[in-house]
């Protein structure tokens, strides 16, 4: 049986850095595994939308009758509105299966690290994690296990977490708590591109700003895995201790016989 399709789904976006920085990620899976058929598409904003995407991949690849099989990986962070809803709607009912989100994931904590070190924080800075925000509860859970991971490797100074929209507290708001203390602050863009949410961010009030997380290779890293995992559904389960903090997390596999 052929692998199936990676179709990797983000939000989409008007920035033409921010959809350099996305593109970048399926670059990079590409040229790691040039024998996937890997495709891209969006839940809003930039089109070919999912639905299209993982029906046009099952037919296209059908073979003597049996229909093709598709992976769709969330090029998001948290598990949200558009996992639950927009990529499970798009997968419903089709020989396809949806992983998780990318986090949270041990690897993109090591990205913000990183992030944090090419802007020079330093002991005793108070760093906001900054995440877009949604009104899924789901998504600001898994956050807070980001926040918890990278408190865990960045110990040099208090760690704290705010929203962009959706969720509270706002970036804003937290940090100006950070400097009641009398601290720096820095905040660590937990975003994958640039574009209107860390446009935003710049008017936080900070003293520093982390780019987002891609381009990184390591990011490539954690979507073949959630590919890895979540193609299992078609001839097995997943194999051994997945690589993500709270697993693969597939939101629906569906029927491929």
């Amino acid at each position: 049986m052929p692998d199936p399709v990676l179709v990797g789904c983000s939000h989409g976006t008007d920035d033409p850095d921010g959809r350099l920085a996305v593109a970048s990620i399926l670059t990079e899976v590409r040229r790691r595994r040039p024998d996937l058929d890997v495709r891209e598409a969006f839940v809003d904003v930039q089109r070919p939308e999912v639905a299209d995407v993982v029906a046009d991949a099952i037919t296209e690849t059908s073979r003597a009758g049996a229909p093709g099989t598709a992976v769709v990986v969330p090029l998001l962070l948290s598990a949200g509105f558009h996992v639950h809803v927009d990529i499970a709607a798009a997968v419903a009912g089709r020989t396809a299966t949806a992983s998780g989100a990318l986090g949270p994931d041990p690897r993109l904590v090591e990205v913000l690290v990183d992030r944090l070190r090419e802007v020079g924080a330093t002991r005793g800075d108070a760093v906001v994690l900054a995440a877009a925000g949604s009104s899924d509860g789901r998504a600001s859970l898994a956050v807070e296990d980001v926040a918890g991971l990278l408190r865990e490797r960045w110990t040099e100074g208090p760690v704290t977490v705010g929203y962009g929209s959706s969720a509270s507290p706002s970036v804003p708001e937290a940090v100006a708590a950070a400097r009641a203390e009398g601290r720096r602050v820095v905040v660590a863009a937990y975003l994958l591109a640039p574009g209107f949410f860390h446009d935003r961010l710049r008017r936080a009030g900070a003293d520093l700003l982390t780019d987002p997380l891609a381009p990184d290779p390591r990011l490539a890293d954690v979507v073949l895995d959630r590919y890895a995992c979540a193609a299992r559904a078609v001839i097995g389960p997943c194999p051994g201790a997945c690589p993500a903090r709270s697993g693969c997390g597939r939101v629906r596999d569906l029927s491929v016989v």
